[in-house]
């Protein structure tokens, strides 16, 4: 395996390659650009004209995602993936990797498209270098461009695995999205409704990428969960230009955001269970929360929840609201 496969514990030592540049034997060139980034080459002769950006580990802890990246790498430094797509690998926040926290000063995922101007600390840095590293890879015209920036939900979820769909004006998703998100073994898509600052919102609207946040479902113990087995197994038939494999799947769900709930002050109360499963259905009545005298109730006909986090600063999202949405409404 070429030593740039370890990029990985490069990154958490954080140390750079000797080599910056390496070749396997099949003509693949791996190219460490900074901490944590690595750009991936076909030879000319094998590229079929797809940008696929993959990034992981915007919350450092969150160690399926980087696991599945350093699986990835460790394939590609080995020859046992031949990829015929560029490719950027991303692990996004080293600083907070290293202390395996979620953040070290902010909210890396809500830093991008310029965000970053108004914070300061590790993560703003890094930020600035992510926008700019990826609008040095998608420079390129004519070509297809992706980004699934992976993250893991940390809680167990109804619907195992699913993708948030940044928001964009005229807002569709496509069939060959869906059909391309049923191959990763994705089951859930929820459209966001209002603008924000992600990394893959970033993509979508500056570089007019298909970019999508995809949450891995958890596994039990140390094992990875059959649907992260299957993701991969899309992931790499992607990268390699093959179909998907076959799988009897049905094609994900579509959802929409309805309402986020916003902590304001340190009088609020997260009314919900703490081990609450992610799309658990909440019905119309229920008290999702209350904060200093106002109060969150659902009156939303099939309302599921999605991402409760009560442990946030003021001002941050504690959780969405999520309500079904009919496939010829989302579809283009």
């Amino acid at each position: 395996m070429l030593a740039i496969g370890k990029l990985l514990e490069l990154t958490l030592a954080g140390r750079e390659p000797c080599e910056k540049i390496q070749l396997t034997p099949a003509g693949v060139k791996l190219h460490w650009l900074a901490d944590g980034a690595l750009l991936v080459s076909p030879p000319t002769c094998q590229d079929q004209g797809l940008d696929l950006l993959l990034s992981a580990g915007v919350h450092g802890n969150e160690l399926i995602p980087i696991h599945v990246l350093d699986r990835l790498i460790r394939a590609l430094a080995r020859g046992d993936v031949q990829p015929r797509a560029r490719l950027l690998l991303l692990f996004a926040n080293p600083a907070a990797m290293r202390r395996m926290a979620r953040e070290v000063d902010h909210d890396l995922n809500r830093l991008f498209r310029g965000a970053h101007a108004d914070v300061w600390g590790a993560e703003a840095i890094r930020a600035a270098e992510l926008e700019a590293l990826v609008s040095g890879f998608f420079n390129r015209s004519g070509r297809q461009r992706r980004h699934y920036d992976l993250h893991s939900a940390m809680r167990p979820s109804q619907l195992a695995q699913f993708a948030i769909c940044p928001w964009q004006a005229g807002q569709r998703v496509a069939s060959d999205v869906l059909d391309r998100l049923q191959g990763l073994a994705i089951e859930g898509v929820v459209l966001q409704r209002q603008a924000t600052a992600t990394f893959s919102a970033l993509s979508a609207m500056l570089h007019d990428a298909e970019a999508l946040t995809v949450e891995l479902a958890e596994g039990k113990g140390q094992a990875l969960a059959p649907a992260v087995t299957r993701f991969e197994a899309g992931l790499i038939a992607m990268i390699e230009g093959r179909p998907a494999p076959s799988d009897v799947q049905a094609p994900p769900q579509l959802l929409r955001v309805s309402r986020e709930i916003i902590k304001r002050s340190p009088r609020f109360r997260l009314c919900l269970p703490a081990d609450i499963e992610n799309f658990a259905p909440v019905p119309p009545g229920s008290v999702l929360a209350e904060d200093d005298g106002a109060r969150w109730v659902v009156d939303e006909p099939g309302a599921r929840i999605l991402f409760p986090m009560a442990d946030v600063a003021e001002g941050q999202r504690v959780a969405l609201l999520v309500v079904p949405l009919d496939a010829s409404e989302a579809q283009g």
